[in-house]
């Protein structure tokens, strides 16, 4: 029987549900790409723990994870308008609207986390919840008479033109979700590798657009939610954006030929070459970060009898810092013996002063080099 042509203008409510139809498990191709993933991803997760605190990484490459995540969504917001924000240099109404959005998906990312560290799984409370701080909304699932469509972008070739109809009706969309969050926690009904799982249902939950907009960055941070949850990741720092923006191509034109082809090994390749790449990319950094900090510590410690471990790693925590978190590491409240203080890193070539409007803050220069490299 001859297999009926995708539509891209009806609502996709014959999406399969999960898992697929194709053994990927017993893929060749697909069984050695996840070989080399899982090892590169297990390298990140041991990286991680040489760092004398992880959470040094929320503002570090958690912060480049949610700037790039929001790129592809074409968000674009300047490293400097972004460090100042995380530093709170500028007020809450002089960050500008592409930095929030960034600053958004990373409160998204951590607050995501925290409910699972609590509840332990993946539910539908915690991706509405990703959802509504991404968004800054109340809503929840599309409603059904919600007209939603996926359209070119205005820079592409017939621009506007309709691309793909998400799934649409009374309980459709509820009834995906149920499927997909079953498929993420029964390891027994589906007992696939959590690697393969991920990539998987990345492509599920974009087809299932569940919400009216901000899909795509919902479903990259239960990406990484997702690899937490199944011990695969300590902390949501896996640069995995990065890859996304730089084949954005590849990317939708892969999730459209699952959609129209059920081509998921060449899917599922992709996404797991996204992975080793990733924690490729991410180990580097790590290492990187740690070198710097190694010998930002040595050199200092020579010039400067008050400069401590504790210092160190909180110029390591974040690129721009502000003098009153210098001052509560070292003790001193008084102004002019704080100026004293930072007057010396800077004479040291260990920060860099600059101004917003009347106040200064510090910057690390060989931090900022490592993350914009």
């Amino acid at each position: 029987m001859e297999k009926q042509k995708f539509d891209r203008t009806i609502p996709y409510n014959s999406l399969p549900f999960l898992p697929p139809s194709k053994d990927l498990d017993n893929n060749p191709k697909v069984l050695k790409k996840l070989v080399a993933a899982s090892r590169a991803l297990a390298t990140v997760n041991g990286n991680i723990n040489r760092l004398p605190n992880p959470f040094m990484l929320v503002n570090t490459i958690a912060l480049q994870e949610a700037k790039t995540s929001t790129e592809i969504e074409n968000i674009f917001t300047t490293e400097d308008e972004l460090y100042k924000a995380i530093s709170q240099t500028q007020k809450e109404n002089n960050i500008n609207a592409s930095t929030k959005e960034v600053l958004k998906y990373r409160e998204a990312l951590w607050a995501g986390y925290n409910y699972l560290q609590q509840n332990k799984t993946i539910d539908a409370n915690l991706i509405k919840n990703i959802f509504k701080q991404i968004k800054e909304t109340t809503s929840d699932f599309r409603p059904p008479q919600a007209k939603v469509v996926i359209k070119r972008g205005q820079s592409d070739f017939r621009s506007g033109e309709i691309i793909y109809t998400p799934p649409r009706g009374e309980d459709v969309i509820e009834n995906f979700m149920d499927n997909l969050i079953e498929f993420l926690n029964d390891d027994k009904k589906f007992p696939s590798d959590p690697l393969l799982k991920m990539c998987i249902a990345h492509y599920q939950f974009e087809a299932i657009h569940p919400f009216q907009d901000g899909n795509g960055r919902t479903g990259r941070i239960l990406n990484l939610l997702y690899l937490i949850n199944k011990g695969l990741l300590s902390q949501p720092t896996l640069y995995l954006s990065k890859f996304i923006i730089v084949n954005k191509e590849d990317y939708y034109y892969k999730i459209g030929a699952v959609t129209q082809k059920n081509s998921w090994e060449t899917w599922t390749e992709f996404m797991l070459e996204a992975v080793e790449k990733t924690s490729v990319l991410t180990n580097t950094l790590i290492n990187e970060i740690l070198e710097q900090m190694e010998s930002t510590l040595e050199y200092a410690q020579k010039r400067i009898i008050w400069y401590n471990k504790e210092l160190n790693e909180a110029i390591f925590s974040q690129p721009y810092i502000k003098p009153q978190i210098i001052g509560n590491i070292l003790g001193k409240t008084s102004r002019t013996t704080l100026t004293k203080y930072l007057n010396e890193l800077v004479i040291n070539k260990i920060l860099r002063p600059k101004k917003n409007g009347v106040e200064v803050f510090y910057i690390n220069d060989d931090l900022l080099r490592i993350l914009e490299g």
